[in-house]
């Protein structure tokens, strides 16, 4: 989760903001109240964790906003006043199956600092938000990203339309004109994000009327447009594909710099499909939330007033209190709104893109009126438990590994392809699912079968003396889709494919299965790890469930093993088809 250290110069800033003079010893404690905890507080600076669910506390200014609201030193949910700038963006039709929605706004007048040291901190701080919140609502640019530009360097009006590879421009960062092909295979953020752009032989840029490059989203702007320390008048454009996403990203980052007295101007955009829309929307959202449900789910019935008050320091209002009068004739859903019974207007500032539902804004209700002020009783909802189908075969599957001296562990679902194919001399089940931006060579895909993760724990191990007997039931992936298989390994001398074929016997019996119904077919060397003559697949009614057998010298010692080794595999969701649960 992302973290944002505010120094004490930060603080006076946002203090300065809020116009109010809290002691910045008050805030390690104000922060957790909203849901930030405090990972470090020194005389220097205070580091919080911000969690995903509110993205709105990822800047500096947007945080001072919910401050200013949760320490009750405003009124309105939002007074971010938007009037028109008459720069218009036209999108041309081919953006339609490329990067379809594009929202973009201006804010001029800007106070970025009275000196070199403020503004620079400025524009660092604009560039941190900008990058969270790619991170988090842009899901790595993939859904929305952002370009912030130097509006005085700029003609309007603009254009969002496509181009081929062959299209250069000077990208930020560079000295010397790139074509789009290159900034995708040289550029260290053309790398970073090349994968986006997959598939596409045509690409999205954004254009001024002297035919000048702003952007080629979401990889990157051109250099002309840089901010830097005299910039007060700012260009926002935001593309992607997911409208909740950009729309968020566009409104935090007007927020913030309309936070150091920026005036927000509306774009017009004339959409692929002919359409024409006018950004940013800062119009407040209302929610309706039904009040038995308020009750239900916090234990305590709140008055309108204590209402409006945990509403008001969320930066929320609560507009009225009324008898529903629309809504459903019976409460097929906790969160229906029943004719006849009580619920609760209530006006949120359309910035929070984490309210989806109106449990959010009883979640809100909760934090404003304080969780330690909520009463400490037991749920009065009783649900019987109802084990599933594949809990009960995962505990018969542990009972029985454990029941012939094996230990349980637990290991990494990420793999590599040397370890899971290359090593083990297994096909490939189906599509792998490849990691786009592994950290380390060794995880680059998640795996398809657990046994390479019980060697590689082996040879972690392997100072340690014999025996060492352990399983694991875990998560694979073939085709995008996850499964569970159950696999042993055994480092131990004097036992062998007889003592495999044991436990692979002792698996099958204790699931409920008829060992006369098992059949074993002998696999050759190289068709697997095992040694040839000394591994077998197994089918049950003619479906292949698993494997067993002694692994290959060959095989352990690529993974450091010198001590013989026999294992097994086998695919848990086949083992249910062929074996019905005896207790059900």
């Amino acid at each position: 989760m992302p973290t944002i250290s505010l120094q004490h110069s930060v603080i006076e800033r946002i203090q300065r903001i809020n116009n109010f003079n809290h002691q910045r010893e008050r805030w390690p404690d104000f922060l957790p109240d909203i849901g930030c905890p405090v990972e470090e507080f020194n005389d220097e600076e205070i580091e919080i964790e911000v969690f995903p669910d509110r993205p709105d506390l990822l800047g500096h200014e947007t945080m001072a906003r919910a401050a200013r609201s949760f320490m009750g030193a405003h009124d309105t949910v939002s007074d971010v006043g938007v009037i028109p700038s008459g720069i218009k963006v036209d999108v041309d039709t081919s953006l339609e199956d490329v990067r379809p929605i594009i929202m973009a706004a201006v804010v001029r007048g800007v106070n970025t600092g009275s000196n070199d040291s403020e503004r620079d901190a400025f524009i660092q701080s604009l560039m941190d938000h900008q990058e969270k919140l790619h991170l988090t609502l842009g899901r790595k640019r993939s859904l929305s990203s952002i370009g912030v530009h130097d509006l005085s360097k700029l003609q309007p009006p603009f254009r969002y339309e496509t181009v081929d590879g062959g299209y250069s421009f000077v990208p930020l960062a560079s000295e010397k004109e790139m074509s789009i092909s290159e900034v995708l295979t040289e550029h260290p953020k053309g790398v970073e994000y090349a994968h986006l752009m997959d598939g596409m032989s045509r690409y999205p840029i954004i254009v001024d009327s002297n035919d000048d490059i702003l952007s080629f989203p979401p990889i990157i702007n051109g250099d002309h447009t840089t901010v830097n320390e005299g910039t007060t008048d700012f260009f926002i454009d935001v593309t992607g594909t997911d409208t909740r996403a950009c729309e968020a990203c566009l409104l935090l980052v007007c927020l913030s710099l309309s936070e150091l007295g920026g005036r927000v101007e509306s774009v017009e955009i004339s959409g692929w499909d002919g359409g024409v829309t006018i950004t940013p929307n800062f119009e407040n959202k209302r929610h309706r939330v039904p009040g038995k449900l308020v009750e239900r789910i916090l234990g305590v019935e709140l008055g309108e007033s204590e209402i409006s008050e945990s509403i008001s320091r969320m930066g929320g209002e609560l507009i009225e209190t009324r008898t529903v009068t629309e809504g459903s004739e019976r409460a097929d859903r906790w969160a229906d709104c029943v004719v006849g019974e009580k619920e609760h207007i209530v006006s949120m500032p359309r910035w929070r893109s984490d309210i989806m539902h109106p449990v959010d804004i009883i979640e809100d209700i909760a934090i404003g009126f304080g969780y330690g002020n909520l009463p400490q009783k037991l749920s009065s909802v009783h649900i019987d438990a109802v084990p599933l189908p594949s809990s009960q075969i995962n505990r018969r599957i542990r009972a029985s590994l454990r029941s012939v001296g094996l230990q349980e562990t637990q290991s990494l679902t990420l793999s590599n392809k040397g370890d899971q194919f290359e090593i083990m001399r297994w096909e490939e089940r189906g599509a792998s699912s490849i990691i786009s931006n592994p950290i380390t060579m060794d995880h680059t895909m998640m795996r398809q079968f657990v046994l390479p993760s019980l060697l590689r724990l082996l040879s972690s191990n392997r100072h340690h003396e014999l025996p060492q007997r352990v399983y694991e039931l875990g998560e694979v992936v073939h085709d995008s889709r996850n499964k569970i298989s159950a696999s042993w390994a055994c480092a131990e001398v004097g036992s062998g494919f007889a003592s495999a074929k044991g436990i692979a016997q002792a698996l099958v019996r204790d699931l409920g299965g008829t060992l006369d119904e098992v059949e074993y077919r002998p696999m050759d060397t190289g068709d697997g790890p095992w040694i040839g003559g000394r591994g077998s697949r197994v089918f049950i009614d003619g479906i292949e469930v698993g494997q067993f057998g002694e692994i290959d010298p060959e095989v352990s010692n690529k993974f450091g093993l010198k001590s013989p080794i026999h294992a097994g595999e086998f695919d848990v969701e086949r083992l249910a088809v062929v074996i019905p649960d005896p207790v059900l």
